[in-house]
């Protein structure tokens, strides 16, 4: 099950609207200041989230009478962002694939924030991605394939999150790592480029942030 979450950050238009064309979601999740997206380009999610305090309250006044769609308003004052309680519904709804548009931008604790939300995905072995015009960020342990016709731009860096990343190794890129512990204070696997049909990152103990870059 496919879930699209759009939260109020760096959505891009083009990207947006070209993935909503060539595939199809299960749920569509607006958060928040994403819900003015999901509203200008005509956009029906189906759950609504949030404490709505980035949004116009016309905007959420219009879905709560012309739509019967589920809105599930929380008080502002919280311990989870907009984006984690999206994150948790999904699951909930039983996605095994969910995709983030506005995860990113200018505000980078919030940026970190759902970088580190991306670990729910593990409890329950499902697959969580922040996606923008440039990036593809993921959080991974034990393993990673990524075929060289499907990547995300040009390049492909991994960073050791939380703590060391022990036994990295990473084959069919352009700068293979072999059993490397990987410490949370350098840049060693920045900027790597797939050679071969498919890379494979691997981890033996610890968690990676996998990025796909591209200019």
């Amino acid at each position: 099950m496919d879930t699209l979450i759009i939260s109020g950050g760096n959505i891009g238009i083009d990207l947006a609207l070209g993935l909503l064309k060539i595939k199809r979601f299960d749920h569509i999740i607006g958060v928040d200041g994403g819900l003015k997206f999901c509203y200008d380009h005509k956009i029906v999610p189906t759950r609504i989230v949030g404490d709505f305090d980035t949004l116009s309250p016309e905007i959420l006044t219009w879905y709560k009478k012309n739509t019967q769609i589920e809105i599930r308003e929380y008080n502002p004052v919280k311990d989870a962002t907009d984006t984690q309680i999206a994150v948790e519904l999904a699951l909930s709804l039983g996605s095994d694939h969910v995709t983030i548009l506005g995860g990113t931008g200018t505000r980078l604790d919030h940026v970190l924030g759902n970088i580190a939300i991306l670990g729910q995905g593990f409890v329950q072995d499902r697959h969580i991605f922040l996606l923008d015009e440039h990036n593809r960020i993921r959080l991974i342990q034990k393993e990673c394939r990524i075929k060289k016709e499907e990547q995300y731009g040009k390049y492909v860096s991994v960073v050791s999150f939380c703590g060391v990343a022990r036994g990295v190794s990473e084959s069919g890129v352009f700068y293979p790592l072999d059993h490397v512990d990987l410490q949370p204070f350098t840049s060693l696997g920045i900027s790597n480029e797939i050679v071969d049909e498919e890379a494979v990152i691997t981890v033996e103990d610890g968690t990676l942030i996998v990025i796909e870059s591209k200019d």
